[in-house]
Formats: C-alpha cells, structure tokens, sequence
C-alpha cells in the first residue's frame, strides 16, 4: 500500500500528477518538490501573454495557494540532489530529505546553450522560467535591435512579441525554413510569410559565429557567413536537454531521457518519469520518444496517477501541439514525420486553413491555423481507428469535421 508520494518537478507534468492524485481518491501523503521560489505556474504564456503583459505572475499560477491546502499537497521549494533507492529517501539541496512508497520525477529540460564566443555577455537570454521572462521582459523596454537565434515555436513567439512592440527583429536560424523540425513545408512557408509581414527578418540557413560586447554588454551578433547584425539584445531557443542528471546518478536507465514502459515506469518500480524528461513507448511514434508539450506533461500526470491508485492502463495519448504567433494560433496534432503527402484545406489567404499529412495513404498529423474545428476534429480521428485515405481527403469538397461526424 503506498502511503507516501514524492513528486520532484513542479511544471506541468508535476503538478497534474498531484491534482490528478488527489481527484482519483489517493489519501495518502503527497510532496510536491520544485526547483523555483513560490507557487507552480503555468510556462506556455512566458513568451506570449505574459510578455506582452496581458497576464501577470498569479495568473500563471496553476492553481492559488489554498488549493495544495485545501487538497494536503505540500509544496517543498528546493532542489532534489540525489536519491537512495534503496531506503527510498530523496535528498534536498537544503539538506533535508524526504521517505517515498512511490517516486514520480517530473523534472523537465534546460535550454541548450549557446556554443559560441560572446554568450555570457549581459543582453543574452534563454526563456525558460519566470525569472528568466521577468528580466527579459524588464530589458525589452530599452532595447531597439532585437536577434533571436532559432526559429522554432519559443524562438517565433518572442520574434511576434518583440515585433509588437516596435523593435527591430531578426530571426536567425540554421534550418532552411521555420519550426522545421515541427511542421510541413506549407506551414512553415505560410509562417515565414506572415513574419515577413510582420516586420520580422529571417534569415535561415545561418548559424551565430560570435556574439560581440562592449563594457560588457551585447551590442551585435557575426552570422556564420561572415555577416554582422547590430543586436542589443539576444534571445536563443536552440532546443532544449531532458534533465535527467538525478536518474542517471542514481541508476536508472537512461536513453535520450529517462527511459520508461508503457506504463511510465523506469527501470525502478518504486520510481516513474512522465513530461519532457521521459523517453517513452508511442504507438503514434512507431518507437520511444520524448516529447516537449503540456498535453504530453499533463496526460502523463494523469496516466500515473491513475496507475496508482490501481487503476492503470498503457499510456496510448494522442500527441498535440500548439503555437501563438501574432494573430495566429497553430494547432497541431499527430506526430508529421515521415509524412509523404499532404491536403489542404481552407485558403491560406483568408488567414484560416489546414493541413492534413499522410504516410502511405494514412493520415497521421493535421496542422491547423485558426480553423479549430479541424483541430478537434483531428484529435478525434486519430485516437480511433479509423482515418480518411488521401483519396477521400483531395476529392472536392472534403471537410474534416463532416467526415469525422459521419465516422464516428
């Protein structure tokens, strides 16, 4: 019987677990460790809605103080250092320590960083937490050059938000097109378009030589071409490393991430991994994955939660995503790669439109931009089991939502 729950990682995937925890009935102590000062919050909106100072701090609050009350979660601010998996104890940076029956590790990414000369000068910004988006936020007031390195989803968020707000941005990024890693060519083209719009320069294929300063402080970046662009300010988003440092210490199985069964348990039975820290099984991936998303996060914490309190089942979620950029929202769901053909529907020139991408004649991902009834549409169709052919899809008159009514 377990009587005491460790969650070590207070995002997203963390949190869920707790809430989930409490609503599926378990009555026995539950810990809730995080690594940041104060409540646990929300991520996503740093560098969107917060940024542009449409929400504040408590607004990205999961929940207010008296809910972890009122539910007996006990929320510990410090850092977990190491664990004894024998005697079930997680150390704690301020030297306490904490007994488990059962271990959830939570414990998120980092930002990759920026591996080149000039990347600890004062101007220089990952946005990974609160405090991270604070001093960003505080400095973007002053600043009129703006270089954001990456074009993926954070990288094209902050370009919007700063674009907004009157700087000057430039977008530099080593792929051939934006989110490359994430979307079609169709929407990433329509992406790069809409940025061009904007204001916002791009210039992919380039990568950052150096980064230069003066008394300490950035004042331009030396593309890889040899090209030099003033910057008073430098934001990256190069991708981001699972945090799993505390498991391979403490020796569990390691592969890109903590690697976990279908079930999210690791190669401990005391111990499961969930969010962006865990390597897991997908039917939707045809092999282990990790994935960086709030539903992933939250869904896990679910599935965990469920499993103890003895109600347990394969972690089977649909994968989805989304992004706001400007005026844009994508929705995204399945996972695209490998895809060999695609449809659209919609015109990109109304500003509302989808893509639907299949492998050998399945389809396996849709990319929606302000068309969110395609999107749920889609979550539907690919948690069942069956799915339009591309045959059906590029026929004349094809609308997803119909077809997903008439098939249900």
């Amino acid at each position: 019987m377990l009587n005491a729950i460790v969650i070590v990682g207070a995002g997203q995937a963390g949190f869920q677990t707790v809430a989930s925890l409490r609503q599926d009935g378990f009555a026995g102590s539950i810990m809730l460790v995080g690594d940041e000062p104060g409540m646990p919050y929300q991520r996503p909106p740093l560098s969107k809605a917060y940024l542009l100072g449409k929400i504040d701090a408590p607004g990205l609050f999961f929940r207010p103080e008296k809910f972890f009350a009122d539910h007996r979660i006990d929320l510990v601010n410090s850092a977990a250092v190491a664990l004894d998996r024998t005697n079930r104890r997680v150390s704690l940076a301020d030297g306490s320590a904490l007994a488990y029956d059962h271990l959830v590790l939570a414990t998120g990414a980092h930002n990759r960083s920026l591996p080149v000369p000039g990347a600890a000068l004062d101007g220089v910004f990952g946005l990974k937490n609160l405090g991270d988006a604070d001093a960003l936020a505080a400095r973007l007031v002053d600043v009129e050059n703006v270089v954001v390195v990456g074009a993926g989803f954070i990288g094209l968020e902050f370009a919007a938000v700063a674009r907004a707000s009157g700087k000057t941005v430039h977008v530099v990024e080593l792929a051939d097109r934006p989110m490359a890693r994430a979307v079609s060519k169709e929407t990433a083209a329509f992406f790069a378009d809409a940025h061009r719009a904007w204001g916002v320069m791009l210039d992919f294929g380039q990568g950052l030589s150096r980064i230069d300063g003066e008394r300490g402080r950035v004042v331009a970046v030396e593309l890889t071409n040899g090209r030099r662009l003033p910057a008073d300010l430098v934001v990256f988003g190069i991708g981001v490393l699972p945090n799993a440092q505390l498991a391979s210490e403490a020796g569990l199985d390691i592969e890109n991430g903590i690697r976990v069964d279908s079930y999210l348990l690791t190669s401990d039975p005391a111990i499961s991994a969930i969010g962006d820290c865990a390597m897991f099984p997908s039917q939707h991936a045809g092999g282990s994955i990790r994935l960086e998303s709030v539903q992933n996060a939250a869904d896990q914490g679910r599935a965990v939660a469920a499993r103890l309190v003895g109600k347990g089942a394969p972690y089977a979620a649909v994968p989805w995503f989304w992004t706001d950029q400007g005026d844009l929202k994508l929705q995204m769901v399945g996972l695209s790669a490998g895809h060999d053909a695609t449809v659209r529907l919609g015109d990109p020139a109304t500003r509302s439109f989808s893509i639907l991408l299949f492998r050998r004649g399945r389809l396996i991902a849709v990319e929606s931009v302000n068309r969110p009834g395609d999107f749920m549409a889609a979550r539907k169709i690919l948690a069942s089991r069956a799915t339009p052919r591309w045959e059906e899809a590029a026929a004349e008159g094809f609308e997803l939502r119909a077809w997903e009514a008439a098939n249900r």
